[in-house]
């Protein structure tokens, strides 16, 4: 299994472009998948320069409905004219940060026919299945975080209702892919136990102490390697990192094979 970052906060070379968000090339011995697009049409770009052809790809996953991973959607439904696009039935609603900065998608996409809309669990294709898990307990909820639904003109702690992970089981190894990890890495963790996790661990707002130390050694209590990035947050990945043995940063440009 290859994994290419298209697009993230950082970049590992100086010829693709770092822009807050995701976008992730996976290529298995089956399937290309594009999972998140980033906030703009970087990732296609970054695609180019990594000559990664998106038109191939044979699906795509957008891990939740806000508008640092599904912004360029646009941009990819121009670049890929075949390939579904597997989102939470409820990506379309209405997310802030706080109640003043709109953050999710671009509603004008909502009715495309290409987009298909998951419950708690889909099946997509031989070996990848997508959870959303929104009947799980999260006893290590760290909170919203300000993040908001608006609900009946009135907002509320966003629970995360959108939010989808991509397991991917291929010769005997399980890889999961989290976008952000909204409802707590902890729990994602837990519920899941694969052999390799990757994504943001939606850090990046705790503090450099005993909660965080707390959580590194409860991730580093699991057999699972992780390659983390995006909205973990820099100092808090180096943080982890003095206290886990097999924490990665994944950055812009960069290719891991599993």
């Amino acid at each position: 299994m290859k994994i290419t970052c298209l697009l993230e906060n950082t970049a590992s070379r100086p010829d693709v472009t770092p822009e807050h968000g995701l976008s992730l090339w996976i290529e298995t011995k089956r399937h290309r998948i594009l999972f998140d697009t980033g906030q703009t049409d970087l990732f296609a770009k970054n695609a180019d320069t990594l000559q990664i052809d998106l038109s191939k790809a044979d699906l795509a996953v957008l891990s939740h409905g806000h508008y640092d991973h599904g912004g360029g959607l646009l941009t990819f439904l121009s670049k890929n004219k075949t390939a579904p696009i597997y989102l939470s039935q409820h990506a379309f609603g209405y997310y802030f940060n706080g109640t003043e900065k709109y953050i999710g998608l671009d509603k004008s996409l909502m009715g495309d026919p290409r987009l298909i809309y998951t419950k708690e669990k889909a099946e997509i294709a031989d070996g990848l299945t997508l959870f959303s898990c929104n009947h799980h307990p999260r006893p290590h909820s760290l909170g919203s975080f300000g993040l908001t639904e608006q609900k009946n003109g009135s907002f509320w702690d966003d629970p995360f209702l959108h939010e989808q992970y991509l397991l991917i089981e291929e010769d005997g190894k399980r890889v999961l892919i989290s976008g952000c990890s909204h409802k707590g890495i902890l729990d994602i963790a837990e519920w899941f136990s694969p052999d390799v996790l990757i994504g943001g661990f939606h850090l990046s707002k705790c503090a450099l102490d005993s909660q965080l130390e707390q959580i590194a050694l409860q991730l580093d209590a699991y057999p699972t390697c992780y390659y983390t990035c995006h909205c973990t947050g820099e100092e808090q990945f180096r943080f982890l990192a003095h206290r886990m043995k097999q924490l990665n940063y994944l950055s812009c440009g960069q290719t891991i094979i599993l």
